[in-house]
């Protein structure tokens, strides 16, 4: 039985907003190193902890949209929205 179809239809933008979300966490690093001001540090701890919730509604909606709408099976249609479900859980909850 064939995977999934690629979980990434544009991957090179996936990666750039990783690499940024990756500056940003260096920059955190620099900040606390310097000991930067906190509310500094904060406001970008928010911009990179927004970035990654970027990258993650990007995946989900991929998921939705190529991996749980196209599958014709209603069971395992079904397993897939579970499992997307449980992923949107786990989002809301981080972000609490």
């Amino acid at each position: 039985m064939p995977g999934p179809p690629s979980y990434i239809t544009d991957e090179r933008a996936l990666i750039a907003r990783l690499h940024r979300v990756e500056g940003q966490v260096q920059a955190l690093q620099r900040q606390v190193r310097r000991q930067a001001p906190c509310t500094d540090i904060l406001i970008q701890l928010s911009a990179a902890t927004k970035a990654l919730e970027s990258v993650a509604l990007v995946l989900l909606d991929h998921h939705l949209r190529h991996c749980v709408a196209p599958t014709p099976d209603p069971i395992e249609r079904n397993d897939r929205l579970d499992e997307a479900s449980r992923a949107i859980r786990l989002l809301v909850h981080s972000q609490a």
